[in-house]
């Protein structure tokens, strides 16, 4: 007979021809902790299902039976249990990076990288406005704005938005030329694709916001690698030739015109030295005039006795005779020249 979970009740003889005592039957040993680890397992699977925590750097967006009710922000929060309200927690402070033409497999100061695919290829293969071809690798950081269209508004925006950022890069490259990827326009393109992106993910309204474009890498391809290596060594000699030349032209123009300015200073000076002189001259010559008026025996001696003051050093040696002199030997001085005659 199969048990049906009661004991078999006891039978008890209290004698005087009453009919046996009955008791009731006792539970089985094991039935009350099973029904009490069932209640605690639907309230662990309560707790379970209605709490989560939001890390300081993510927000969840609670859907219920798959329509949207809220956005709840970083800390401990509660849901409608098993499985009526969802959370799905979006990285809103994180930034993010997709990596275009290249894969890292490590990180690091020493990074290490994948090697090159038919899907990085792909990727970095770009046509410029030359007819030319460039291999770019660049990198993409961004940051979730606004999750709820992150989530919604595109089916597989993570695969979306690495198109988009390839369309951009593409149309920017393709304006420009080899050159200007290759080497000095690095940075403007990068600048431009980045405006693109942003422009794609506001019209497709995906909740991105780009903060950041970055050309990682430019080569051309490995079959004209030499051609252009040799282009670009013959370029550098060019600008290094050309840098040579504006240094001699800034040390020799700037000393031609200091010696010019130089000279033209001196002729200038000399200039007013001669005005200066005649100016001086005139007002000498008038002033003498008054005293000659004044004076003209007096002054025509002085201009005499000055003129001759001025005359006589320079004669060197004198002789004055006297007009009844008969020779002029015992005059004369025998001796060498420079010697004064012993006495």
């Amino acid at each position: 007979m199969a048990d049906s979970g009661w004991r078999r009740r006891p039978v008890i003889d209290i004698g005087g021809g009453r009919p046996p005592l009955r008791l009731p039957a006792l539970p089985r040993p094991g039935g009350g902790a099973l029904r009490l680890a069932l209640v605690l397992l639907g309230l662990f699977i309560l707790a379970f299902t209605s709490y989560y925590q939001n890390e300081a750097d993510e927000v969840a967006v609670v859907q219920r039976f798959g329509r949207y009710v809220r956005t709840t922000e970083p800390g401990p929060h509660l849901k409608i249990p098993f499985g009526v309200e969802t959370a799905t927690k979006v990285p809103v402070q994180r930034q993010l990076k997709e990596e275009f033409g290249f894969r890292t497999v490590r990180p690091g100061v020493r990074s290490e990288f994948a090697a090159p695919s038919t899907e990085t290829m792909g990727e970095s293969l770009m046509l410029t406005g030359d007819l030319n071809v460039a291999v770019v690798e660049w990198i993409v950081q961004y940051r979730i704005r606004d999750p709820r269209r992150y989530l919604f508004h595109l089916r597989n925006v993570h695969h979306t938005f690495r198109d988009m950022s390839e369309a951009s890069m593409r149309q920017v490259v393709g304006d420009h030329s080899v050159d200007e990827v290759l080497t000095i326009g690095r940075e403007a393109i990068g600048q431009q694709a980045k405006e693109e992106l942003q422009r794609l993910c506001d019209k497709y309204q995906n909740g991105v916001e780009v903060q950041q474009l970055v050309l990682q890498d430019v080569n051309p391809p490995d079959p004209v690698k030499p051609a252009f290596n040799e282009v670009n060594q013959a370029i550098q000699e060019r600008e290094r030739a050309i840098n040579d030349a504006w240094a001699d032209y800034n040390k020799a123009v700037p000393r031609a015109k200091g010696e010019a300015e130089q000279a033209v200073r001196a002729a200038e000076g000399y200039a007013l030295e001669r005005v200066n002189n005649a100016e001086g001259d005139a007002k000498r010559f008038d002033a003498l005039y008054e005293e000659y008026r004044k004076a003209p025996q007096v002054t025509r001696k002085r201009l005499y006795l000055e003129a001759m003051t001025q005359l006589l050093p320079r004669l060197g040696r004198k002789l004055i005779l006297d007009d009844k002199a008969r020779g002029v030997l015992p005059l004369l001085s025998l001796e060498a020249p420079g010697k004064e005659p012993k006495p």
